[in-house]
C-alpha cells in the first residue's frame, strides 16, 4: 500500500481532475474572474529601476494565468487550506527545504507577496481523465534582489539532495529517492527543471518540478498525476510566463 501522502497526493489529483473537467465547459466567465484583471502595462515594467518593487498578493493574483489563457486545461484558483497546507512543508535534511518548498509550491524565502491556481490538462478521452497531469503554480514576489537568492537556493537544495530526502507536510511525510535533471526550460531570466521519484513499496511516483525567475518574480510549477507519472506542463510553463511580461 502508498504511504499516505502518496494515497492523499493520488487521491486529490484524481478527484481535482474530475472536478475541474465536470465544470469546464461553459465556466470561462467565473474563472477569469480569479486572474483576470489587466496586469500593468509591459512599457511600466521596462522602464522600472533594475530592483523593482515586489507586487502584493492581489497584484500577483491579477497576473495568474486564466482559463481563457489556457484553453488545452481546467484551471481553478489554490484555495487558502491549500496555501496554508504547502507553508508547513518540512524536510529531514535542512539542506533540502528549499527544494521541498518549491515542489509543494510553498514560498521559499520571504515574498512580499504570493498567489496559486491550478491547471488540469483536459484529457482527449473519457478514459484519460486519471492520467491528467495536475499543475500547481504559485507566483512569489521579492523585494531587492531577494528573488535571486531563493531562486539559487533552490538550485543549490538540488545538487546537495540529489540523493534524496524526506519530506513532510500536515503530518505525513514521502521518501524522495532521488532528483534528477527534467527537460530544459528556456523562458524567463533563468529557470531550473527537475524530477522528484518516490519510491514506495515498489511503486515509483513521480513529481516534475520547474522553477522559473522573472525579475523579482518566482513562478513555481509542480506537477503530478494520478497515474503516478506526471508530464512536464511545458503548455502550462510556456502561458504563465507569457503572462509575466
Amino acid at each position: 500500500m502508498r504511504n499516505t501522502l502518496v494515497r492523499r497526493t493520488v487521491l486529490s489529483a484524481s478527484a481535482l481532475s474530475l472536478a475541474l473537467l465536470a465544470t469546464a465547459c461553459g465556466s470561462d466567465a467565473s474563472d477569469d474572474k480569479v486572474g483576470g484583471a489587466t496586469p500593468p502595462p509591459s512599457g511600466a515594467a521596462s522602464s522600472a529601476a533594475p530592483a523593482a518593487k515586489a507586487k502584493t498578493d492581489a497584484e500577483l493574483v491579477a497576473l495568474l494565468v486564466t482559463q481563457t489563457e489556457l484553453p488545452t486545461h481546467a484551471v481553478r484558483a489554490a484555495t487558502p487550506d491549500e496555501l496554508a497546507a504547502a507553508a508547513g512543508a518540512g524536510s529531514d535534511k535542512p539542506e533540502c527545504l528549499p527544494l521541498v518548498k518549491a515542489q509543494s509550491t510553498a514560498p521559499v524565502g520571504t515574498p512580499a507577496g504570493r498567489a496559486g491556481t491550478k491547471a488540469v490538462a483536459l484529457p482527449k478521452s473519457a478514459g484519460d481523465v486519471l492520467g491528467a497531469t495536475v499543475t500547481s503554480i504559485a507566483l512569489a514576489s521579492y523585494e531587492g534582489k531577494a528573488a535571486d537568492a531563493a531562486f539559487a537556493s533552490v538550485k543549490a537544495a538540488a545538487s546537495a539532495c540529489a540523493g534524496g530526502y524526506t519530506g513532510s507536510q500536515t503530518g505525513d511525510s514521502l521518501k524522495i529517492s532521488k532528483v534528477v535533471p527534467g527537460a530544459p526550460v528556456t523562458v524567463g531570466d533563468e529557470a531550473l527543471a527537475y524530477t522528484a521519484v518516490a519510491d514506495v513499496d515498489g511503486e515509483k511516483a513521480s513529481t516534475e518540478l520547474v522553477v522559473v525567475r522573472k525579475g523579482n518574480i518566482i513562478a513555481t510549477f509542480s506537477a503530478v498525476s494520478p497515474s503516478g507519472s506526471a508530464e512536464q506542463p511545458k503548455t502550462v510553463i510556456d502561458a504563465q510566463v507569457k503572462k509575466l511580461g
